[in-house]
């Protein structure tokens, strides 16, 4: 029996081929974005507290009350605007599934959808599985800054949804307040829906500010914010993300969201809502990740690498082309095979797999892995 394929030409997922080299050739694993450290202990306890109080049944369908309150006030203190807990927020499986769903729920046969290359890998798929078009704009090194009048040239009748990540993964950049009110401005007046995929909102260095789509009143009434609490604790694996729309938008998005998920881990959403009581734990994550990245780069300032300081996310883009002129992929597997160094090459995030000759590195690492990752990396 055969069957045609919705995603043809989908191969595995980079992130799984370099960590599958990692382990291996026994490389340092700089190429996945999680941490290899712990997070914080009091998480651990309170999400342990919730399951022997009996938070262990199906939370409400848009998240516990209780997180969902605790959103609403961290939006309020960093964004000085607000959502309504019981209508605008839920919680989700992980960003990626607020990413999938927020597409599914818009896009069908036949629409277009605007995505800024190089982008987070599960964009392009989900927007083909619902039959979409994926209309590329491919952002270049070193800045990385998207061209407002190419936008403006891309979108017609047929654009439904624009995607934006700030903190750009994989680039390190940060979109400014112009950008944001270019987005603002083209989008008026329109039905485009603006997907805000946000999250590393909290790993902002150098004293900058994280410009969320919702502190723009007509690019909020757009826009669907999305963030993810497992990567900002570090624990990834807790796959507990979220997301904020105006409630016609959240309507919509909870009719597909209370199918296919319904709720999420009750246990962890309780422990989670219980940690935010003190805003310092997220409050200070900035400095957190600021040293590891200034750790990292410090040790690699007399390499051969060439870089520009990440300005958000822990991704870090290091520039080989005055090691070897090798395409990104074949260079990178060859830093896990002969050197113990796992990275991510660029290119399988960009419009027709454009090699810029760029790999990703991961500094959410024990020091200890970021000094022994930076003197291989400096001999090279």
């Amino acid at each position: 029996m055969t069957h045609e394929s919705k995603l043809p030409n989908i191969e595995t997922t980079i992130f799984a081929v370099m960590s599958g080299l990692a382990n291996k050739y026994g490389a340092l694993n700089l190429s996945q974005g999680y941490p290899n450290f712990k997070g914080d202990q009091k998480l651990y306890d309170l999400v342990n507290a919730a399951m022997n109080s009996g938070y262990n049944q199906y939370a409400h369908m848009y998240g516990s009350q209780d997180l969902r309150l605790a959103i609403k006030n961290k939006v309020e203190l960093l964004y000085k605007t607000t959502y309504d807990p019981e209508t605008e927020i839920t919680v989700t499986v992980g960003a990626t599934q607020a990413i999938y769903t927020t597409i599914s729920t818009f896009i069908k046969k036949g629409d277009e959808v605007i995505v800024f290359r190089p982008a987070y890998d599960s964009y392009i798929p989900s927007i083909q599985i619902n039959r979409g078009i994926p209309v590329s704009i491919q952002l270049l090194k070193p800045d990385f800054r998207i061209d407002w009048e190419d936008v403006k040239q891309k979108i017609n009748s047929k654009t439904k949804m624009i995607i934006i990540n700030s903190p750009h993964n994989p680039s390190g950049t940060m979109l400014t307040k112009d950008d944001m009110l270019k987005l603002q401005e083209l989008t008026k007046n329109t039905n485009i829906v603006v997907l805000s995929d946000e999250v590393y909102e909290h790993l902002v260095f150098d004293n900058e500010q994280h410009l969320s789509a919702c502190m723009f009143p007509d690019l909020k009434s757009r826009s669907f914010v999305i963030s993810s609490l497992g990567k900002t604790f570090h624990n990834t694996g807790w796959k507990i993300g979220y997301c904020c729309a105006p409630k016609h938008l959240m309507d919509e998005f909870i009719k597909l969201h209370q199918f296919t998920v319904f709720s999420v881990n009750h246990p962890t959403q309780k422990g989670i809502a219980d940690y935010m009581q003190e805003p310092e734990h997220y409050l200070e994550i900035p400095q957190f990740f600021q040293r590891k990245r200034d750790l990292f780069l410090d040790a690699m300032k007399n390499s051969r690498f060439k870089f520009t300081p990440s300005k958000g996310t822990y991704f870090q883009l290091l520039d080989y082309s005055e090691i070897t002129d090798e395409n990104d992929f074949e260079f990178a597997k060859r830093l896990i095979v002969e050197h113990g160094v796992a990275s991510i090459p660029t290119s399988v995030f960009n419009k027709n797999k454009l090699d810029q000759k760029v790999l990703r590195f991961c500094f959410a690492k024990t020091d200890e892995t970021l000094i022994e990752a930076t003197k291989i990396l400096t001999k090279l």
